[in-house]
Order: C-alpha cells, then sequence, then structure tokens
C-alpha cells in the first residue's frame, strides 16, 4: 500500500493545501494558519493529524510526494518494452514531473537553499541511493543485478544535471530529445560491442 493510500482523506486534504500554499509563498513564509485556511480546517486538526506541527506536515508532504512520484515512474517503467524505452520513459517522466510541480519550482526559485544542499555534493547520496534502490530492479534484466544500481545513479545523475543545468540541444522533457541522447551516448554505454 502506497503512502498515497494509507494517508486519510483529512490528511490529504492538508497535505495537498500545504503544497498549493508552498507554491504560493516557498516553505519559509508558509505557516500552519495558511495551510488551515486553505484546507478549511483548524490549526488544532492540523496538530492532531501532524503531532510535530510544520515540521511533520512538511515529512508527510515530502514522502507523499515522493510515493505519487514512484508511483507513475513504476507506470511508465512497466510499459517499457526494451532497455531504450525504460531509459526514455524514465527521464522523460522524471524531468516533466519535476517542472510541473509547481511547489519545487517556487522553492527552487525563491528558495534554493533548501533543496539544493539535498542534491548537491555528499548530500546527493540519499537521494541517488533512494532512485537506484527503487530503479534497479527494473534494469536488472537487461545490464545485469550488480551494474543495475550503478546504471540507475548514472542516469539519474544525467536527470539531475540537466534539469538543474540546461543544455542547449538538450530537453529531458522532450521525448525525441532523450531518445537522441540516450541512443548516441547512453545505450553504447549500457550494452557491450559484443551485445549490439
Amino acid at each position: 500500500m502506497t503512502v498515497v493510500e494509507r494517508v486519510g482523506t483529512q490528511e490529504q486534504r492538508v497535505i495537498d493545501a500545504a503544497l498549493r500554499c508552498i507554491a504560493r509563498w516557498g516553505i519559509g513564509k508558509t505557516t500552519l494558519d495558511d495551510v488551515a485556511r486553505e484546507a478549511s480546517c483548524s490549526r488544532a486538526t492540523i496538530y492532531r493529524l501532524f503531532p510535530g506541527g510544520k515540521d511533520a506536515l512538511l515529512e508527510a508532504v515530502t514522502r507523499t510526494e515522493l510515493d505519487r512520484f514512484f508511483t507513475g515512474l513504476a507506470r511508465r517503467f512497466d510499459e517499457a518494452a526494451d532497455l531504450e524505452e525504460l531509459v526514455v520513459a524514465g527521464v522523460v517522466y522524471t524531468a516533466r514531473s519535476l517542472a510541473g510541480h509547481d511547489a519545487l519550482q517556487f522553492v527552487l526559485a525563491y528558495e534554493p537553499d533548501v533543496i539544493l544542499p539535498k542534491v548537491a555534493f555528499r548530500q546527493a547520496d540519499r537521494a541517488l541511493g533512494m532512485v537506484s534502490e527503487f530503479a534497479a530492479p527494473y534494469l536488472a534484466p537487461y545490464v545485469g543485478d550488480r551494474e543495475a544500481p550503478r546504471v540507475a545513479e548514472w542516469v539519474a545523475r544525467l536527470v539531475l544535471s540537466y534539469t538543474l543545468a540546461p543544455a542547449d540541444g538538450v530537453d529531458v522533457g522532450d521525448e525525441e530529445s532523450v531518445r537522441r541522447l540516450v541512443g548516441t551516448f547512453v545505450l553504447p554505454g549500457l550494452v557491450s560491442p559484443a551485445a549490439q
């Protein structure tokens, strides 16, 4: 059962309200009063649902959004017929999910110090580890169990790099652009010459 399925209706309403507030004002300026107003409930209700206040609510928002992301990514992976489709689908879905997430985009634009430390240098290991653990079983039939976690991390680093520092000629949100990137640079690095 996913986090989204476990979260009750009232909890989900508060989480969704928090996301809307963060998309409008950011994490630092969003208060529990703002979230309560947006969710049409009392501040006390938020404390009852999320003991620990704003920190607990933000943790629930993060867990819920990660679960939504990985559930959608799993659907894309399940539809892939081969390694190229798997990688293209994963890159495009991830890029579009990040670009279309209003709260995340607001925080990246106006409070980058909240997000960037979590995806840079040694702090990135946790995020990359989470992606590797999730994607490795999907990649293993194509690259082997031993290489799958490394391939997943490598592709995640690629997406992160192109998302945070866009480059001319590569649009990770465009399927044809990603297909060219994957066909030209990624697949040749994953498939041994003897297997081609």
